[in-house]
């Protein structure tokens, strides 16, 4: 893949793979040239839920010429906003036929087959926009900005709020010291709102005439068919989805890890009601530990969900309109709070985007942003969009990648949730962590060590592969 600097530079797409066993590398490319790239030619792998609307963004400024999905409802949907779009049920045969006439695809298909979908398409040469969380496993996160810095991809995962003023302006007060040295963030969430714990139940029913459901499992363990997977509450189970550290830290620890950089912990800690290696637990309690990086101090991160909560640091926090009867205002279900030795920064919701609600607490009182923001001007990259970014980005308008690429922010801030779910595997013990390597460094016994790696590093089924090392960052 040769770097597109401007609409002049030239873009390297691939020959179709051959048929058999499928990687997610396939085979060297075949180079061929497309010159003059002014407008995206995407394919779209999963377009029903969010998938609905990354297809929406991707025909606005761009030509989709693509769409999969394993649901042949979603396709007929999606076939009426994309007229002459051809339509497929397996990615790869997509691939496979579309090879030389694309620049790049979206991945909005749940989380474990985020990776293998992704480097396929990145091993042809081809830009890529996925979907939150950006993968399943450690090693897969590490692999997908490994590639994506090896062909000089521009690439974009879907945590769109990155994209907000509000979200960046509130990162750059904090790293200009608003709120002086932060000691720890405190960040909770409103999920689960679908089962978890050890009663959750999946009962198996017959597989719908319109769903393919071999493809569905794709990577993972066979599964049988519950509509209470398919099409939402897969999050909940440990070989589909990443419960709710994984689908939502991605957005409501977004403005902190921008502000802070909180990538590479070395320690990692979590309580939680339990769980049976099918389901997340009910609800958990992780804290993290970060050492000194590039002049910030070290600091804990506390995750909670499940209804857990800070309560002792919320006294002084803002409420809001409450549904329930008994109690008329509340707190936000979802909040980051950054404490430091000048006071406390909270960011309610989970996108960082309430600047009504957002602001900072001294000695008890409690000021708004829009108040900080006019004694303290600071400087921060305003957004056309988060999708045009990526466009931009691939077709040269845009100098440097988007915010959210793989290699330089979505990979690291995804490597620090799934660390918390690793933690939340082995609940009370204490997990010491390698980052450059990847390796589990505390002390386990060999058996629980070699359970704790398949958390890191997943195992693959049904034909589909990544490539089983990588290397440090």
């Amino acid at each position: 893949m040769i770097a597109i600097n401007n609409r002049r530079d030239f873009l390297k797409s691939t020959a179709a793979l051959g048929a058999g066993y499928w990687v997610a590398g396939g085979v060297a490319p075949r180079p061929t040239y497309r010159s003059k790239l002014d407008r995206v030619r995407f394919a779209c792998i999963g377009v029903g839920g969010k998938g609905s609307s990354d297809l929406t963004d991707a025909a606005r400024l761009g030509d989709v010429l693509g769409i999969c999905d394993i649901d042949g409802s979603y396709l007929d949907q999606a076939a009426g906003k994309v007229a002459g779009a051809k339509k497929y049920f397996d990615y790869r045969q997509m691939l496979d036929e579309l090879a030389d006439s694309i620049d790049a695809v979206t991945v909005s298909t749940p989380d474990h087959t985020h990776a293998v979908a992704a480097l396929h398409a990145m091993r042809m040469g081809k830009h890529c926009f996925c979907q939150k969380p950006l993968t399943h496993s450690i090693e897969e996160s590490r692999m997908m900005s490994q590639v994506a810095r090896e062909h000089n991809l521009m690439t974009q995962m879907g945590n769109q709020f990155t994209a907000d003023s509000n979200l960046r302006q509130s990162a750059a007060l904090i790293k200009a010291g608003v709120i002086g040295t932060v000691k720890e963030v405190h960040v909770w969430t409103n999920r689960p709102v679908w089962p978890q714990g050890d009663d959750a139940k999946t009962p198996e029913e017959a597989i719908p005439d319109s769903i393919k459901w071999d493809l569905w499992i794709g990577p993972a363990e066979p599964h049988p068919f519950s509509s209470l997977i398919h099409p939402f509450k897969w999050r909940g189970l440990w070989k589909f989805g990443t419960g709710a550290l994984g689908d939502m830290a991605c957005h409501t620890l977004n403005m902190s890890f921008m502000a802070l950089n909180l990538r590479n912990p070395t320690s990692v800690v979590a309580e939680s009601s339990g769980h049976n290696g099918v389901f997340y637990p009910k609800w958990s309690k992780i804290t993290f530990e970060f050492p000194e990086l590039d002049g910030r101090p070290a600091l804990k991160m506390f995750w909670y969900d499940g209804d857990q909560k800070p309560l002792e640091l919320m006294a002084d926090l803002p409420r809001q309109p409450s549904n329930r009867p008994q109690d008329q205002w509340s707190h936000f279900g979802s909040a980051a709070l950054l404490v430091g030795d000048k006071g406390m920064f909270y960011s309610p919701g989970d996108y960082g985007g309430e600047p009504g609600s957002t602001g900072i607490v001294r000695d008890g009182e409690f000021t708004r942003i829009r108040r900080i923001e006019r004694a303290n001007e600071v400087e921060y990259e305003r957004s056309p969009g988060h999708f045009e970014e990526l466009v931009d980005a691939i077709t040269g308008k845009r100098t440097t990648p988007p915010v959210s690429n793989f290699p330089d922010y979505a990979g690291p801030l995804t490597e620090t949730n799934l660390l918390g779910n690793l933690a939340v595997w082995a609940s009370g013990t204490k997990i010491e962590w390698n980052a450059e390597s990847m390796e589990i460094t505390s002390n386990h016994s060999a058996d629980q060590l070699a359970t704790l790696q398949k958390i890191v590093r997943k195992e693959y089924h049904n034909g589909f592969e990544i490539h089983e090392t990588v290397g440090a960052r």
